[in-house]
Order: C-alpha cells, then structure tokens, then sequence
C-alpha cells in the first residue's frame, strides 16, 4: 500500500483551487443512464471512486470519451446490467446510485452490495423500502440484490432519515417514472440540487418545494445535456482548515461560501480569521484557537464530512470542545490515532468526544480508515512537530485528487511511497 511521509511544521501559502464535487459526480454519471442521447460532464474530479464510475458505465453499456481534462463525453448504449463489474461496485459507497438509474431503463437486474467508507453500519434499508413504494420489487440473497419493476409509479414517500444517497436514488427512480412522486424528510445537500439541475435539463421536472420535500413529475422520455459539477464542498473545507492550522495566507478559489455557512461560522467561532469573496476565501493561519461545540446536522447544518477535518485545529484550541456526530457509530475512529500523535481526546460515546487543549502535536506511524479521516490525520501531519507515517492512503486518493503535489505547491514536505 502507498503511504505518505510527512515533515510537519512548514509555514504554507499561496492559492490552492478546488476541484468538482465528488459527491455531485457519483449521482451525475448515474443519471446519464436514464437516456441514450449525448451528455458532456465537466469540472469532473479524477478520484478514484468517480474513475471507477466511469469504468462501471462503460461496462453496462455506455459509449464514454474523455474529451477534455475534466470533461467525459456519456453516449448510446443498450445497457446489459449483466456486464456489471460487481468488484468495482462493491469498492465505492457511489455505486447504490447504480439501482436508481438503472431501474427505468433495465427492469430487471441484481446489484451486489455497495462499499465505502468503514464509518458504521451503512444499510441501504432506507433506499429499498421506499423504492417499493414506487412498485419494485425486491429480493436479497448473500451479497446481492435482485430488483425487478414492470413499471415505476409515483408514490407520496417519507424517509425515515435525511440520507442524501437515499433521497438520490429515489429522484433517480422517478423522473421516468408515471404519475407525481414526492420525498418527504429528504436531504437538501448541494450535491442534490446539483443532480436536480442536471436531470431538469435532461427534460425532468424535479423541483425542491421546501421544508426537506422534493416533487418529481414524471416524463415519458429524458434527452442528453451538457453540466458542469459544482465546486467539491467538503474539499474547501479541507483546505481551508489547512490553511487555518498550517498557512501564513492560504487563498482557496474556486469556492461556494454559500454552501459552507454553518462551518465558516464555526471556523469563525473558533477564531480563525479569513475574507470571504465570491468564489474565493483566503485564511490566515494561526497557533491557537477558542474551543467550540460541533454537532455534524443535515444541510444546511454543519457536514458531518468536514467534521474530521477541525479537530486537529481543535487540538490547539485553550479549554475544552465537543463533537457529536450522530449519524455513524465509527466516525470516530481516527480519534485513537490523533491520540498516538499527543492529543488529549476523551470519547464519550460512540457519537461523541471532547477535545482538551492546547497539546502540541508530534509525528507517528498512524493509519486512516476512510476519506475524512485520512484528510483529518494528514492536517494533523502537516501540524506536528516531526515526520508523520500515513499508511492506506487509498482511502484518500477514494476523495482528493493528487492531494501531495497540490500541497507541495503551496510548501508542504510530503512525499508518496
């Protein structure tokens, strides 16, 4: 496995830019099965979660041509679920978007079951008992899915959590679907309004009528569109926590304060300073912090995957913090190598931790779990006195793109093995 090496405590700047959202470029690919005409994807990120969606689509079917950097040209294809690459799929969280998308088209199929992140049990119960309400029918056996629908019809849904993938699938499911659906208690994420720009300009009728509900019209027939994915969220974030710990003046672009407002108000609570400007804010870094309190809440709540990410920050911080993520039981998880590198960490519960500062940071062999995480324990490094070990960084490479030469470019001293 790669691995980075990491000398703590070089002073960063300069200006970092943000890529497109991961998040927005699962859903977005998924969609493009809904029709054979032409659809152009850019601003996509090349992570590995997103590459191994543009792989999958080509195995079912789908003509796929990268005719730019960031841009994927998505055409024709008779889809044959058969050909699925069941290894590839069950690699990536993402890939449950696949039922959604494939359920008009295809009718009948098996899904194996998705990965991701190891954050806690993460069942797609949610996601297969409202897809029953539009009329699917489904059958599990071992480590796959057998779905069947001689027709999807709308149906009034209510989730039982706001679960972004869940609220994902179900648009997905019902834009060629006959009659009104709506999704009561869905998410709001921007990734979601993003996959609701697209589909609208496919010639769906998706629309956000308030208070976590969303109302899809049925369409006899979607045709191809061209859309550029939103700038990635949780990698802003990222980086301006970055910048916050470890920069004399960072300047992240290519950004949407609009889609960060519960966490450039906690960074500001916990005294980072920085300028806010249209697509660009630019942070000052520091050695110390005040102590906040966190709990991770649907959007527009503070992301439970940014929550990671300020808990090095937390570290320096004079008095006592608390997080509290109530979703997943194993989000913590990279508390315990946080406290390898020195940091005074006290887990309360499976959902929740106080920090205790001020403790300096020092570098150790330690190892990331998932995305977030990986991201949290490489600011940490970045933080420490000494070299930091990250092992499985794969995790990492799941979310950001060629994060190591994007970090030696504003300064950093990491190296990939």
């Amino acid at each position: 496995m790669d691995k980075f090496i990491i000398k703590g405590g070089k002073k960063l700047k300069g200006e970092i830019k943000v890529n497109g959202a991961k998040n927005s470029a699962g859903p977005i690919l998924a969609a493009t099965l809904l029709t054979k005409e032409e659809c152009l994807i850019g601003n996509i990120p090349k992570v590995s979660d997103i590459l191994d969606m543009v792989d999958i689509l080509e195995n079912l079917g789908k003509e796929v041509e990268w005719v730019g950097e960031r841009q994927v040209r998505i055409k024709g294809g008779d889809l044959n679920p058969l050909k699925m690459d069941f290894e590839k799929v069950s690699k990536s969280r993402v890939s449950v978007l696949l039922i959604g998308a494939l359920l008009p088209r295809v009718r009948e199929f098996k899904m194996s079951r998705p990965g991701g992140d190891r954050i806690g049990l993460r069942p797609i119960n949610i996601h297969l008992e409202a897809l029953k309400n539009l009329g699917v029918e489904i059958k599990e056996e071992g480590d796959f899915y057998y779905l069947k629908s001689k027709s999807i019809k709308g149906a009034d849904i209510v989730l039982s959590e706001f679960s972004v993938t869940a609220t994902e699938n179900l648009i997905l499911a019902s834009v060629l679907a006959q009659g009104k659906t709506i999704i009561h208690g869905a998410a709001e994420e921007p990734q979601v309004e993003d996959l609701a720009s697209f589909l609208n300009k496919m010639g769906a009728r998706v629309k956000n009528v308030g208070s976590h509900c969303w109302e899809i019209n049925g369409v006899e027939k979607l045709k191809g569109a061209e859309h550029e994915l939103i700038p990635d969220p949780n990698e802003a974030g990222t980086f301006l926590a970055i910048g916050a710990a470890c920069a004399e003046k960072l300047r992240v672009k290519n950004i949407n304060p609009k889609h960060l407002t519960l966490f450039l108000k906690k960074l500001r609570q916990a005294g980072v300073a920085f300028q806010e400007r249209t697509d660009e804010i630019e942070v000052e870094g520091q050695d110390c912090f005040k102590p906040v309190k966190i709990q991770a809440l649907p959007y527009p709540g503070f992301p439970t995957d940014l929550l990671p990410l300020v808990v090095p920050l937390l570290t320096q911080a004079v008095g006592k913090s608390l997080i509290h993520d109530p979703l997943y039981e194993n989000r913590l998880n990279y508390v315990q190598e946080l406290r390898k590198m020195g940091a005074d960490i006290e887990i309360v519960d499976p959902h929740r931790a106080f920090v205790l500062g001020k403790t300096p940071l020092r570098g150790m062999t330690i190892e990331s779990w998932d995305i977030r995480a990986g991201a949290s324990l490489l600011l940490a490094g970045l933080m420490a006195f000494g070299a930091t070990t990250l092992k499985n960084i794969s995790q990492i490479d799941r979310g950001y793109e060629k994060i190591e030469e994007r970090l030696k470019a504003i300064g950093a001293d990491i190296v990939r093995l």
